[in-house]
């Protein structure tokens, strides 16, 4: 895809903050589609405002030029102060999740919002909506249809852009058929798989929505946005298998009606069984583009193929996960760790952190001297047992050893690991390269606190079907136990490289009476699932 978001830009006068800068809102900006969306035009340098209903908890994953204030679209009176001074306004939110009557509440919250725009001046909404043209439309989709029609009818300029399924990491429908490839070796599909639709990769759409607010249009319109391919769902499903190189028995029912599919889903998924229903009966339609209007009222963008889309969701994900701070995960603070780690996409995390007696440099240089000959600081006949095991298997085993005694870089062997990032007396990320039904790392951050620091530590595990599943949970309890004494004694090596002899000798008594429990003093956060 080509994108020039530049290109695009118009000059404005009618609305904006007091320095003369248009004010561009956005409804949603907790959502899959709504926070990528937010960060795209912070990028832009433009001057965004999110309606949010809790807007602390918003706040702390936003950038500090982003404007967050109080609102909810089924409050009349929170809306007017959102919308004041608002050029253009995206309306990205629904009740697919709500346990009361959807459209109901849909119908309910566009009225206000369209009726509050209007009031407020507002230029131009922009609205994301769902593809489908067939009359006997499922009631998620016909309630997403009414939504634009009641924000077109507004009196203020409406693009509704509708797309079919959004393909990236952490949309519902890409999540759906991952949790289907990877955790089921035989797939019994319904009649729904075979069911025409026109997949659009999430950054495709991200411009789409972007490029809106400067689209010469001359009065409300629908706009059909797509990527070049119109496939069943069935070939998403068969595609995402081959690249991740599992090979799946696909056996048709010809009859399994959209409540049973949700039941089955919501053993197989992390799909909610009640949103999984809604979003399987809109899968009887037939979602593809049958206008070619996009391509003229967006000439820069060039949508992204399935095949690409599918690839990248992946892509992205990993870098995602390598850019994550567990430690600033604030979000996910949980009073006990869940039992198996938590689940954070496709991943499947154990993380742990312990203060420490030290500063940031002593912690750091003794993670920065684990393996090799200095061991992996706690039972290193079992890390030895694994080793062997590895060997036997045709795996590296832990003959490498490492380079150098005291320093890593990014590439180095570390016995079956290799070494994937390293930042001076902050982070340290292993990559497993041992045999595993999936892939493994390992990952170090130190917090400095002054003369203290905080380490944690995060196993990270992408399980390739249910062998990897199985291997997860089968080794959980010996994981648990091995790298909470691991972080102990990684702890006290720092302490007594440090300046705290007296927390040294006393964190080494509690360690010496009790190898085997977990420290009491130990911090625990739990990663919580992508949106």
């Amino acid at each position: 895809m080509t994108f020039r978001p530049e290109a695009q830009r118009q000059p404005f006068a009618n609305a904006g903050d007091a320095a003369g800068v248009r004010v561009l809102l956005v409804t949603g900006a907790s959502g899959y589609v709504g926070g990528r969306l937010v960060r795209a035009l912070a990028e832009r340098g433009e001057h965004v405002r999110c309606l949010a209903r809790r807007p602390r908890d918003l706040r702390a994953r936003l950038s500090p030029s982003v404007e967050v204030v109080a609102g909810d679209v089924l409050d009349p009176a929170s809306l007017d102060d959102a919308l004041a001074g608002a050029d253009t306004a995206f309306y990205l939110v629904h009740a697919m999740g709500s346990r009361r009557d959807f459209e109901e509440e849909e119908r309910r919250g566009a009225t206000n919002f369209a009726r509050a725009a209007r009031d407020g001046g507002v230029r131009r909404i922009v609205y994301l909506g769902g593809l489908g043209t067939a009359t006997d439309l499922s009631p998620h989709l016909a309630s997403r249809h009414e939504v634009g029609r009641i924000l077109r009818e507004s009196g203020v300029t409406t693009i509704e852009l509708r797309a079919s399924i959004v393909i990236g990491s952490g949309s519902l429908s890409f999540e759906m058929i991952r949790a289907l490839v990877e955790r089921l070796p035989v797939l019994v599909t319904p009649r729904w798989v075979s069911q025409l639709a026109q997949p659009i990769a999430i950054e495709d759409v991200v411009a789409y929505l972007a490029t809106s607010p400067d689209a010469r249009v001359e009065g409300s319109e629908i706009v059909e946005i797509g990527g070049p391919d119109r496939v069943p769902y069935l070939d998403l499903i068969r595609e995402h298998a081959t690249q991740r190189g599992l090979r799946r028995l696909i056996v048709p029912v010809p009859v399994l009606t959209p409540w049973l599919s949700s039941l089955w889903l919501g053993l197989v998924t992390p799909v909610y069984a009640r949103v999984g229903r809604k979003l399987i009966d809109s899968l009887r339609n037939e979602t593809v583009v049958t206008s070619a209007r996009a391509r003229t009222l967006f000439p820069a963008i060039r949508p992204r193929g399935m095949r690409e889309a599918l690839e990248r969701a992946r892509a992205n994900e990993d870098r995602e996960f390598a850019e994550t701070r567990w430690s600033d995960a604030q979000s996910s603070l949980g009073s006990a760790r869940p039992w198996g780690g938590a689940v954070s996409g496709s991943r499947l995390v154990d993380t742990r952190a312990l203060p420490v007696a030290a500063p940031a440099d002593a912690s750091f240089g003794a993670i920065a001297r684990i393996g090799g000959d200095v061991g992996w600081y706690y039972a290193d006949w079992l890390w030895r047992l694994r080793g062997a095991i590895d060997l036997l298997v045709g795996g590296a085993g832990m003959r490498r050893g490492r380079r150098d005694p005291e320093a890593l870089f990014p590439g180095d062997p570390l016995d079956f690991w290799r070494v994937e990032a390293v930042e001076r007396d902050r982070l340290l990320r292993l990559r497993a390269e041992m045999k595993v039904p999936g892939r493994a790392w390992l990952q170090f951050e130190v917090l400095g606190q002054g003369q203290r620091s905080v380490i944690r530590q995060t196993a990270l595990f992408e399980p390739r079907g249910l062998a990897g599943l199985a291997y997860w949970y089968a080794l959980y309890p010996i994981h648990n136990l091995i790298f909470a004494g691991m972080l102990r004694r990684i702890a006290e090596a720092a302490e007594r490289s440090g300046v705290a002899p007296a927390a040294t000798s006393s964190r080494g008594r509690r360690a010496n009476g009790d190898e085997g429990r977990a420290p009491d003093d130990e911090l625990v956060i739990r990663p919580a699932p992508a949106s």
